[in-house]
């Protein structure tokens, strides 16, 4: 009985360890062409949102129960906010996972936006939308900074448990922060990162 339960991992596909208690959400990094250049499609959160209002972000969203946690959840949301139909939509491939360090997973899509002329934003979630050269971050670097993590256990934590008690030496984390400047906008946080990946990418392809 245990070696058939063993047998049966066998083909299992590999997920992130404790995804289930995390955030997921799926956003498209949207590229549209005009006189046949690229251009970046940016959302600037409305400001009544309650998270990150009035900061710039992709389109995208929460994965719904009844999701399968695809490039569906991305293009869903972005449907939603941007007026647009799903149709209008093209999918290029999947990039990185992100896992953030506040329990949450992102799971970014490169898409290209066939038609933006019907767009109607939805103004309950979006202040704006900001197209963006895909040229100027080929050619323009971001700002780098760092946050610094470190382990700050609680009072109850059972230090008696572990070597060294109260002196474990924790790892200290430092997670870098991208910061790309636009005409008085600043695109920073995890879209500036995901950007900066695709970014990285197309420079090496």
């Amino acid at each position: 009985m245990l070696e058939e339960k063993i047998r049966s991992f066998n083909g299992r596909k590999a997920k992130i360890l404790g995804h289930e208690n995390t955030f997921k959400s799926a956003v498209l990094l949207p590229l549209i062409v005009i006189d046949d250049k690229y251009l970046v499609l940016f959302e600037k959160r409305a400001l009544s949102m309650n998270r990150q209002p009035g900061e710039i972000c992709f389109p995208g969203g929460a994965k719904e129960p009844t999701d399968d946690y695809s490039e569906y959840t991305a293009i869903r949301e972005s449907s939603e906010e941007l007026g647009i139909p799903a149709n209008y939509f093209e999918v290029i491939a999947p990039l990185d996972i992100m896992v953030s360090s506040f329990n949450s997973i992102i799971i970014p899509y490169l898409a290209i936006i066939k038609d933006i002329s019907q767009i109607s934003i939805n103004q309950a979630e979006v202040d704006k939308i900001l197209l963006i050269p895909l040229d100027f971050f080929l050619e323009n670097e971001p700002e780098i900074h760092y946050i610094k993590t470190t382990a700050q256990a609680p009072d109850d934590f059972p230090f008696h448990l572990i070597p060294h008690g109260r002196d474990y030496p924790f790892r200290a984390g430092c997670v870098p922060q991208y910061f790309y400047s636009w005409k008085g906008e600043i695109i920073w946080g995890l879209t500036a990162s995901i950007l900066h990946h695709f970014i990285d990418l197309l420079k090496k392809a």
